[in-house]
């Protein structure tokens, strides 16, 4: 079965990947469309991730693409903003189940782990072996996690013990580890941990509930007396600068996912218009329906050329903080207008 371009690839931007990657984009969309979409609306209304996707997603090869111990296919942040773009316009959530493993949880171990962590961890998380969540945001500490971070850790002999509570977790309620940040009673200073999570003393509870990227499993965590080795605390690890890059890895790639679930919602909206006859001819006939469709697209037209902008800044290494907020602030706004307007 092939697949072409989007329709919603109105000016033809896929053309700035290589055909290398174009093959893989198109094996990718080919994958989503026939094993993937047909059954997530059935998880949606359980509020259960499919756990059988994680063998085929792992198949892929582009969970854990970009770091040497996982044999990387070679690409650039421009392919890898599709690749997001792409799972998030079949499903949201398994874009996120994705984001978090792919890059929280990896991005964390890649960027702040030393050789042997990273050896020991990132093949079994880019086989899918092993399952890992990230452990920032608390009940009381969202945005504010630089000053505002309550968890601690306190170094014991050649042991760390973890206390505190994190909320929102995604994947944590199945997760093999987690990924936490902490923040160190004796120096003050920030800290990442390699949390398994059959530790004693850890516990992840489902957020029952929810409306939104219920397909995601998200939990609240608590930690009591959580004892882990030293050879867990990641080694680069020590100050909220250093969580501060592990989160700069994926803003432009949460950019590029809002742009899949607005074009997500206007495919979707585009075909029922189509096929919808109203007043004896399709609804997409009729010019205010038409013009819904329209603002849709020149939302998603514009937000895609922004963070293909962004992606081809980080590639040439002149990317900044402020490039990848203001992709995500732009892209985030436009993607919720434009699902109202499909919906």
């Amino acid at each position: 079965m092939a697949f072409e371009k989007l329709v919603s690839d109105f000016f033809d931007l896929e053309k700035n990947l290589s055909a290398h990657e174009l093959d893989k984009l198109m094996e990718l969309r080919q994958y989503l469309e026939t094993d993937i979409k047909p059954i997530v609306n059935d998880y949606w209304d359980r509020a259960e991730f499919p756990r059988e996707l994680v063998d085929g997603l792992a198949k892929t090869k582009l969970i854990g693409m970009a770091w040497p111990e996982t044999e990387p296919f070679q690409t650039s942040a421009v392919f890898r903003g599709w690749v997001a773009l792409e799972l998030a316009r079949i499903d949201a959530s398994v874009a996120t189940y994705v984001g978090v493993q792919n890059g929280l949880a990896m991005g964390s171990i890649g960027v702040c782990g030393s050789d042997e962590q990273r050896a020991q961890w990132l093949p079994g998380m880019h086989s899918g072996e092993i399952i890992g969540s990230f452990g920032l945001t608390e009940p009381l500490s969202g945005s504010d996690s630089a000053q505002g971070l309550r968890t601690t850790a306190t170094r014991d002999g050649d042991h760390w013990v973890l206390n505190g509570s994190k909320r929102w977790i995604g994947n944590a309620t199945w997760a093999d580890i987690c990924v936490v940040w902490a923040k160190d009673t004796e120096d003050k200073q920030v800290k990442g941990f390699i949390v398994p999570t059959d530790t004693d003393g850890f516990v992840a509870t489902k957020i029952e509930g929810k409306q939104s990227l219920r397909i995601v499993q998200n939990a609240d965590i608590t930690m009591t007396n959580v004892r882990i080795p030293d050879s867990l605390k990641l080694e680069k690890a020590n100050s909220f600068a250093d969580t501060a890059t592990v989160l700069r890895l994926t803003r432009a790639e949460v950019a590029w996912a809002a742009v899949g679930v607005a074009i997500g919602a206007y495919e979707a909206a585009l075909a029922y218009a189509n096929e919808r006859v109203q007043f004896g001819k399709p609804i997409a006939s009729h010019q205010l329906v038409q013009d819904l469709l329209v603002k849709s697209l020149g939302n998603i037209t514009s937000s895609l050329t922004l963070v293909l902008e962004t992606s081809r800044k980080q590639d040439a290494g002149e990317l900044k903080d402020e490039h990848a907020s203001l992709a995500k602030a732009v892209a985030t706004a436009r993607m919720r207008e434009s699902v109202a307007w499909c919906r």
